[in-house]
């Protein structure tokens, strides 16, 4: 599969050129989880650091998924003018739900042209501020620009919804951002302590290793290994232009981050490594959630990154 993404190189990041370099060659990027007992809603199955090397530069902008890196942590409703606007502040526990919005532009008028990032006009996270319950949708547009995003059941808390979307036109043209809104959820939260980090996790019979310490505020390459049964995977298929989707959040205030896929797709035969370009802002934990797909199937794996 043909990967569609735009070069825009737009954050200074790595100190020195040989950092970038290693970067260069190195740098891949939503199911259940192992921990899908203490996560409800667990049922939905940036800017790439600057160069001073010029030839460092051009090579990462040859890897997929480095053109669309997200600004900001998502933690505001309005960046550039653009907003994210909703009428629901509080959404029903233990069913479905549709949850609706708009992001409006400088002009205060509903955007309606979205460009493609991994082949969708938009994607909508939930998260649960304990980092329990996540959900990767992809909602749909109506042609007055309001998107309904379909939620799975969510359990009583405050949780933070993120709309992920790069313009199409307008003054940002080709800018990624994201936007959030909290909502509450009634009922009598109870709280999940988050797991300990660690390096490994098992997802419906499959185990995911993380390889890589990333330094808060640095690109640093993450390398994901996937096996099964004691036996390195290579059937991944191609899931949103690549062979796994990962995103972070940040334990206390649930930061968002978008680590980006480094790894061509060639068919049905990804893995078992992946890599992938990690720019995580802050340090402290992080949770992040791994999409990947066999067999028709997507699955979630999930565990705890410490970022120092």
């Amino acid at each position: 599969m043909a990967t569609s993404y735009r070069f825009a190189a737009r954050r200074h990041g790595l100190a020195a050129a040989g950092a970038a370099a290693a970067l260069a060659l190195t740098l891949t990027a939503c199911g259940s989880s192992g921990d899908t007992s203490s996560m409800p809603g667990m049922d939905h199955g940036s800017k790439p650091s600057a160069s001073s090397s010029p030839s460092a530069a051009q090579a990462m902008g040859d890897m997929p998924g480095m053109d669309h890196m997200t600004s900001g942590n998502g933690l505001s409703d309005t960046q550039d003018g653009y907003r994210l606007t909703s009428k629901d502040s509080t959404l029903p526990s233990g069913k479905k739900t549709a949850y609706r919005f708009t992001v409006t532009g400088p002009d205060g008028k509903p955007v309606t042209g979205f460009a493609l990032d991994q082949t969708k006009r938009m994607h909508f996270y939930a998260i649960r501020s304990d980092l329990t319950g996540f959900q990767h949708i992809h909602p749909t547009m109506a042609a007055d620009g309001t998107w309904t995003a379909d939620l799975a059941s969510l359990a009583p808390g405050s949780w933070r919804l993120f709309a992920s979307f790069t313009p199409e036109d307008g003054p940002s043209k080709d800018k990624d951002f994201v936007l959030s809104h909290t909502v509450t959820v009634p009922g009598t939260p109870t709280k999940t302590p988050l797991p300990t980090p660690a390096t490994s996790t098992q997802a419906d019979g499959y185990t995911v290793t993380v390889k890589g310490e990333p330094m808060a505020g640095m690109a640093h390459p993450l390398t994901v290994s996937i096996a099964k049964d004691g036996k390195p995977v290579t059937d991944l298929q191609p899931y949103l232009d690549t062979y796994a989707h990962l995103t972070a959040f940040h334990e206390g205030d649930t930061a968002f981050a978008h680590l980006h896929p480094t790894t061509k797709v060639t068919g049905n035969n990804g893995g078992p490594d992946l890599n992938f370009h990690a720019e995580l802002p802050t340090s402290g934990n992080w949770r992040l959630f791994l999409q990947f797909q066999t067999g028709g199937t997507l699955h979630t794996a999930a565990l705890t990154l410490h970022v120092g």
